[in-house]
């Protein structure tokens, strides 16, 4: 097996789409998900420093999963609270946002179930939905006829899959109308908002206030807030759903009471300094107002520039390293082929100055 393995691995050195771990670069950043600096505030590092200092036993091991001796009394307030920030009647949290998805779309459909899937969601959700032995069925980004298409097709109950923020095109999913047709044929919506959360205060359920409407939303704390994992938002039956059936909250060991009170933390200094995420809206527009094409929203962190050809996109990303500035270079499979992009992730602590020269560059490339 070794052999095949080496032979693939050769296959995708050929074609220029292999990876590897790098340690991280000097340079401006406008690759990572910190879109308003969190992970790298020094007054919120200080406030994580004063309660380690404080509880030491933070950082201590969980010692077990949730249901064994890894349960305690910091989690459980720290579900709760987040449950009454967003509105919803409860919330179960997770290591991180891909184990969230997985516990989701693993265990609420079952065999007799369809997952109804925008082409764009995140891989999470794919993999979970292997899990879970539904019927799965992709449906055109965005698309609502098409949504409403395969809805009408359906004799089996629906799940729809959707991201707020869609964090490879940079453009957000029209939630409202989404829900609204969940609603008329008795689907059961699931929102992802990893990449909405702190970008647009506590996301777009909450902005449209449509808790009632949401089977479940995913809030994933690695990018904006700038910790680490997630929680799902849900109603007191699909969390103890989940506590009683979904494999990956089940026999998975819990995170450490440090990652749970950085991610309360978060939410605080969120609050108090929204000047961050207007910050980030001011730099966006910047940017939007260079003219670069990209077919991501005028409000999104993420802006995507499209290059079909994977030498160039390549010659692009090397070029602006050689500069100064980092970016990512998205390649198919993770996107569909010939939708090959430049990422670009803007954020509250970017300058004008490293915007405007990042976008000349790239005028001058292309």
């Amino acid at each position: 097996m070794l052999k095949n393995f080496q032979e693939i691995l050769g296959k995708r050195m050929q074609e220029g789409t292999f990876r590897s771990l790098k340690t991280r670069s000097e340079g401006v950043d406008f690759y990572s998900n910190d879109y308003l600096g969190f992970a790298r505030n020094k007054e919120l590092q200080d406030i994580l420093l004063k309660e380690v200092m404080k509880h030491p036993h933070f950082l201590s091991g969980s010692s077990g999963s949730r249901l064994i001796s890894g349960n305690t009394d910091t989690v459980t307030v720290i579900e709760n609270d987040i449950a009454q920030k967003h509105r919803f009647s409860s919330a179960l949290l997770f290591p991180s946002g891909y184990n969230a998805n997985l516990a989701l779309f693993s265990t609420l459909p079952d065999r007799h179930d369809v997952i109804l899937v925008d082409e764009q969601i995140h891989r999470s959700v794919h993999d979970g939905c292997i899990l879970s032995n539904a019927r799965k069925l992709k449906w055109k980004h965005n698309d609502l006829k098409d949504l409403e298409n395969l809805l009408k097709k359906q004799t089996s109950h629906c799940y729809i899959a959707i991201e707020s923020l869609y964090s490879m095109e940079g453009d957000f999913a029209p939630i409202q109308e989404i829900a609204a047709l969940a609603e008329q044929y008795e689907a059961d919506l699931i929102v992802d908002e990893a990449h909405a959360l702190g970008v647009l205060g506590y996301g777009l359920v909450d902005k449209h206030q449509l808790q009632n409407q949401v089977l479940a939303a995913v809030m994933t704390y690695g990018k904006a807030l700038g910790a680490h994992g997630a929680a799902i938002l849900c109603n007191d039956t699909v969390k103890s759903y989940l506590i009683n059936f979904a494999s990956p909250f089940i026999y998975t060991t819990s995170a450490q009471d440090f990652q749970w009170m950085a991610i309360k933390a978060g939410y605080e200094f969120l609050d108090h300094n929204k000047e961050l995420s207007k910050k980030l809206q001011e730099n966006i527009k910047v940017f939007r107002d260079q003219n670069l094409r990209s077919p991501s929203s005028e409000i999104s962190p993420v802006q995507a520039i499209l290059m079909e050809d994977n030498e160039q996109l390549k010659a692009l990303q090397a070029h602006l390293y050689d500069h100064g500035f980092l970016t990512s270079a998205i390649y198919s499979p993770t996107v569909k082929k010939g939708t090959e992009r430049l990422r670009i992730c803007l954020h509250s602590f970017n300058t004008e100055d490293e915007i405007v020269k990042l976008t000349a560059l790239i005028k001058e490339f292309i």
